[in-house]
């Protein structure tokens, strides 16, 4: 997975298409990322003795990783993810689209250096 927690994505599907967030956490074995402020629902409390009135909690629900897409941070619009390794071997994410970085994702490794 190319996206991690604290970037801005947009959903490209669903009921709240063309919005952005930010990712609160990525669940990496269901393949889903919780999103702030996207797929928000009700859950209604039952009354009991900490909250004898009862009511409704709203809260995020995880969204599919296939429906939104990571924000480009030079052009601000959607775009696809890729891998390189840098010259010094580490390894980081790029806009596929501007060829912006969006970050490091790995520390520098010697097999993966590039030798001058």
């Amino acid at each position: 997975m190319n996206i991690r927690k604290d970037d801005i994505v947009e959903v490209i599907s669903g009921d709240d298409r063309g919005k952005r967030g930010r990712v609160l956490q990525v669940l990496h074995k269901e393949g889903k990322i919780l999103v702030e402020n996207i797929n928000r629902v009700y859950k209604h409390l039952r009354p009991n003795r900490q909250n004898a009135q009862g009511g409704r909690l709203s809260k995020e629900m995880p969204v599919d990783i296939s429906n939104v897409q990571l924000i480009c941070p030079q052009t601000n619009k959607p775009t696809r993810v890729g891998v390189r390794y840098l010259p010094d071997g580490s390894k980081e994410r790029y806009s596929k689209k501007s060829g912006a970085s969006m970050g490091r994702v790995a520390p520098p490794r010697k097999a993966h250096a590039t030798a001058e």
